[in-house]
């Protein structure tokens, strides 16, 4: 079928239905996503995969990983951190753990995030 259609949206945005209208989908065993400026979501479809928070150092996924989502999402992020040169990303934990070792190392990496002491990194 057709590759899913990313959109990356800042997570306090009204325009961005999880923004305001509604709750953002339950995660497993974790923290809920905060709507706070400077954070951002990767929405595929229009359903939340990715939650960046503020300062690009940690993601939540919304769902198991999976390449039909992961590759997808983690291209859509690149894409929207190189669209700005102010922007700069160092994701350093997923879903409260490492990121080296995560399932969604693999996706970042394939997705031009390179390697940091601490972090998967990626700037303008």
């Amino acid at each position: 079928g057709e590759p899913p259609r990313a959109v990356v949206l800042g997570a306090a945005d009204p325009a961005q239905p999880y923004g305001a209208a509604l709750p953002w989908p339950r995660r497993e065993g974790g923290r809920s996503p905060a709507r706070a400026f400077g954070a951002q979501v990767v929405l595929l479809d229009g359903e939340p995969v990715l939650y960046v928070e503020r300062g690009g150092r940690s993601l939540l996924t919304f769902r198991p990983a999976d390449p039909g989502w992961t590759g997808p999402a983690c291209e859509a992020l690149a894409a929207w951190v190189l669209a700005d040169r102010r922007r700069r990303t160092a994701i350093e934990r997923v879903d409260g753990a490492s990121v080296f070792g995560s399932p969604m190392e693999a996706p970042l990496a394939a997705a031009g995030f390179r390697t940091d002491l601490r972090a998967l990194t990626l700037r303008a």
